[in-house]
């Protein structure tokens, strides 16, 4: 079984590389067509060196992102470590190329050197999203999916067997739980307990696993070197849990402090010139997308006000920053006696916590189920963000009786301004429950960065486009 895995293991290794080469190749090649101004005397002469020098390239691009652990699933989880991957190889291939070029004595042409690097980026970052959209697929099925073990049977254990569970696009299948509290068949999160810590390289054999998962707080300092000594030395791909839950791992740096390996954690930096870029971005974005809006915005406001009668814009005092409150604007989806009709929807709330969602509300308009789908009602926000009320990203903006409710660890969510989007929206939004929602929007404000907004940004089109989680 493990050399069955193996092989399957190379053939899509294989099949990554190639769709790699493929997209590199395709890159250079357009560049010829782009560029068109080769130096010397006999343009066939310029071009056909510039395809000897791609062609003998190639090699060296595979070894490049074979060295920036490309190939390897356990490092290309996350989208944005994978684009950081992607984006320091092709930067060192297109070093490559000009010192390869060097060492051949062909003078390479720069433009065709920018141009080819460009284009690979972008090629090998639309290739490299539809493999891992196709893997998701196949693995939201069962298929690709490496077997592990947890080791432990603590709450942290069960936590990272859910989590696993509940993500199968990062390709991991539990199959049994090492314990030593629990004897040998008893089920947990319906998987069998296999074996005892002493025994652990036995019961990952027995069931034909990869590797491991340790859930560190459930192993004693000593038994836990002793452990991943053994299961290391027998070849088992080992992953220990920091015992932290919910911070970014790129504010964790591993290094030693005398014996031990510590993780050191860096703080999260919100002011000095990331607060101005962050505020520069929510100005120049805001004020964009009203510019170029203004012209739809009035037929929605014309189909607004000819749907039913009441205001074209609606007021709503929310918490801001720090619970300042403020007052939001949205296009009227609902009729004008809404808020009075609430108490005798509660019951039929479909969300859980404090927050009130209906999929059929019978107060929304016609035109305002419309504007809804489309996410066209929370443009006036972008108003919001030019008076500094709100930002581009953030948490989402709370009613204060919504506030009321939260607990003290929730309430740190008011240490960022509120936004038109968010982590929240872009992870499902109404269809994401009460404890994702405070989960996502406290992971956001503990690890913010310009990054991150980014990243939500761009997801953001995808989530409204294909009006996942919409109401």
């Amino acid at each position: 079984m493990g050399r069955l895995r193996q092989q399957g293991s190379t053939g899509i290794k294989l099949l990554l590389i190639t769709l790699d080469l493929v997209a590199i190749g395709a890159a250079m090649a357009m560049a010829f067509v782009l560029r068109t101004d080769l130096p010397g005397a006999d343009p066939r002469s310029a071009v056909i060196e510039h395809l000897q020098l791609a062609v003998l390239s190639l090699p060296v691009w595979v070894v490049l992102f074979s060295h920036y652990k490309l190939y390897s699933a356990r490092h290309v989880t996350s989208r944005l470590e994978e684009l950081r991957r992607i984006v320091h190889a092709i930067g060192a291939g297109g070093l490559a190329i000009a010192v390869l070029g060097f060492s051949l004595q062909i003078y390479v042409a720069r433009g065709w050197l920018v141009i080819s690097v460009l284009l690979a980026l972008v090629l090998v970052l639309a290739e490299r999203e539809i493999v891992r959209r196709v893997f998701n697929i196949l693995r939201a099925k069962g298929r690709l999916l490496r077997p592990v073990v947890m080791i432990g049977d603590n709450v942290e254990a069960l936590a990272l067997c859910a989590m696993l569970e509940e993500t199968p696009e990062l390709g991991y299948d539990v199959v049994g739980f090492v314990s030593d509290d629990l004897p040998i068949g008893a089920v947990l999160r319906g998987r069998p307990v296999i074996g005892s810590v002493a025994r652990a390289i036995d019961a990952v054999e027995m069931v034909g696993a990869s590797g491991v998962v340790v859930a560190t707080t459930s192993v004693d300092l000593d038994g836990s070197n002793t452990l991943v000594r053994e299961l290391t030395d027998a070849g088992i791909h080992v992953e220990l849990s920091s015992s932290l839950r919910d911070i970014a791992a790129e504010r964790i740096t591993v290094r030693p402090l005398g014996r031990f390996p510590m993780m050191y954690v860096a703080p999260v930096r919100r002011d000095g010139w990331r607060a101005v870029a962050k505020r520069s971005f929510d100005i120049a974005f805001a004020g964009l997308a009203l510019l170029v809006g203004a012209v739809p915005l009035g037929v929605v406001a014309l189909a607004i006000k000819a749907d039913s009668r009441g205001p074209v814009v609606f007021r709503q005092t929310r918490l801001g920053r720090d619970g300042q409150p403020f007052d939001v604007f949205k296009f009227r989806t609902m009729a004008v006696d809404a808020e009075a009709r609430l108490v005798e929807l509660l019951e039929l709330n479909e969300a859980d916590g404090p927050l009130f969602k209906m999929r059929d509300d019978p107060r929304v308009t016609r035109v305002g189920k419309v504007l809804r789908k489309l996410s066209i009602d929370e443009i006036p926000q972008f108003w919001n963000v030019l008076r500094g009320d709100m930002s581009i990203v953030g948490p989402r903006p709370a009613l204060a009786t919504e506030a009321a409710e939260w607990s003290p660890a929730l309430r740190n969510r008011l240490r960022a301004k509120p936004g038109i989007t968010g982590m929240w929206q872009v992870s499902g939004r109404s269809d994401a429950d009460f404890d994702n929602y405070a989960r996502l929007d406290l992971y956001y404000v503990d690890n913010w960065s310009l990054w991150t907004d980014l990243a939500i940004v761009a997801k953001t089109v995808p989530t409204v486009v294909l009006h996942r989680g919409a109401y």
